[in-house]
């Protein structure tokens, strides 16, 4: 499992890099579609780590407009607030409904937070466009690479 992860976080700088050179755009943080790639397979999990960016976002340019935000600030609040927010979710767990169980966990702690930060600075459509894509392109890669379809 392990190498598994240090071959998708490979790719995923990779394939990030490629998008930020050939389309100018950013897939969410160098690290991020290599860990979304991971779990593709629980779409609940990313629905809800993109739920706790785009609610860190929220705060955050919410927050600016009665403090001064910019710059390094900017991006530890960012990090931080998502990391308080997956915090949060991850205390919750699993709500009951129905017969399907609701898991509220997030993918990694500062993932949601290096998302809000592209969400901020090229917008939110774009950013999670271009993670999904770059997150779905390498969960292909790493299907060629080892052979098989990759389990958690």
């Amino acid at each position: 499992m392990e190498n598994i992860l240090i071959v998708s976080i490979g790719l995923g700088l990779a394939v990030s890099l490629l998008f930020s050179e050939m389309l100018g755009i950013a897939a969410g943080g160098m690290v991020v579609p290599g860990y979304i790639a991971l779990s593709i397979n629980k779409p609940i999990m990313i629905l809800t780590t993109i739920a706790v960016s785009f609610l860190t976002f929220f705060i955050v340019h919410s927050m600016s407009a009665f403090m001064i935000i910019y710059g390094r600030r900017r991006t530890v609040l960012m990090i931080l607030v998502g990391f308080l927010l997956g915090w949060f979710t991850r205390s919750i767990g699993v709500i009951p409904i129905g017969k399907q169980p609701l898991d509220l966990t997030i993918v990694g702690y500062i993932i949601p937070g290096l998302i809000a930060i592209w969400m901020d600075r090229q917008g939110v459509l774009e950013t999670v466009t271009a993670l999904v894509t770059s997150s779905v392109i390498v969960r292909l890669a790493l299907i060629l690479i080892f052979g098989r379809e990759i389990g958690q």
